[in-house]
């Protein structure tokens, strides 16, 4: 029996808001997930709109067309990064707005199989698009000293990076790592076991699914994608969940703005309310910057 898997739209009523701005536009989602925020701003739109979602995750793509069963949704497997050549084969040059939500769906932290969970033991995998060529398995047994330490510091914000690395070289020695739950307990021995709310292996996870996704080089794209994709008074919204992509997105924005012919349509970054914090704890971290093409 396949378990039923739950996604919650972060901000979605205020994301319609700012961006669904042509009732019968075209609109990119440029992480579809599992469809929640195509699937309201569908709700929200006229008859002959459209939606392009894009996603790695071939899983996310056929259950978020599945929940949506809408004619009007096209579900690309695809990194937003190539959104302008993949909207060219459907005859699209300029959209109205779009969407880059960058956090996780939730069915990818909650299935223990796809390794990106730190609560559930499973396979060392972490990669969206499960046909890319590097896990995060491949990456703690053959990646060198230098690399694991750049990664962990870049990425993970972790101060004892060196540390880490040192270790996991050692480890795999005697045995490769195969599971999350090797790595869970090697951070452990390495910085302790768990004392708060966040546990000591977050930061190393989020540092190996990001190198074995590149996600950060995708991320950087987004505003050349925007150049490349969005039609003078469209808009385009970014979720971020950590301080290293919104600082990405707040500088390639400023960058934007610099140059002229953009504008920021939120001087400072914008937030869930308490009540949906309250109603959905994986809201807590995000934050939302919308710019608009001018």
């Amino acid at each position: 029996m396949n378990p039923v898997w739950t996604h919650i739209p972060i901000m979605a009523p205020e994301i319609a808001e700012l961006i669904l701005r042509a009732p019968n536009g075209v609109y990119v989602d440029g992480t579809l997930g599992l469809g929640g925020h195509t699937r309201y701003f569908l709700s929200k739109l006229g008859p002959t709109a459209r939606i392009f979602g894009f996603d790695k995750d071939t899983q996310a793509l056929q259950m978020a067309t599945q929940r949506t069963a809408d004619t009007r949704l096209t579900a690309c497997h695809s990194g937003y990064s190539r959104a302008a050549q993949v909207l060219a084969e459907y005859g699209i040059t300029q959209v109205d707005g779009a969407l880059f939500d960058l956090g996780l769906s939730s069915y990818q932290l909650d299935d223990p199989s796809r390794g990106f969970s730190i609560l559930q033991d499973g396979p060392l995998d972490m990669r969206f698009d499960t046909t890319g060529p590097v896990s995060a398995a491949d990456v703690v047994n053959t990646w060198g000293m230098d690399d694991l330490t750049r990664i962990f510091t870049e990425y993970g914000e972790e101060p004892r990076a060196a540390q880490l690395a040192h270790a996991i070289l050692t480890a795999r020695r005697e045995t490769p790592f195969a599971t999350t739950g090797q790595v869970k307990k090697l951070a452990e021995t390495v910085l302790g076991p768990q004392r708060g709310r966040i546990h000591p292996a977050t930061r190393m996870f989020q540092a190996l699914r990001i190198a074995c996704n590149g996600e950060f080089d995708e991320v950087k794209q987004i505003p050349k994608v925007l150049t490349q994709i969005l039609k003078l008074g469209g808009r385009a919204a970014v979720l971020t969940f950590h301080s290293l992509e919104d600082r990405l997105i707040k500088n390639g924005f400023k960058e934007l703005c610099a140059k002229g012919g953009w504008q920021l349509v939120n001087k400072h970054t914008l937030v869930p309310s308490y009540e949906e914090i309250r109603q959905n704890r994986r809201a807590r971290s995000a934050k939302l910057r919308v710019i608009e093409r001018l």
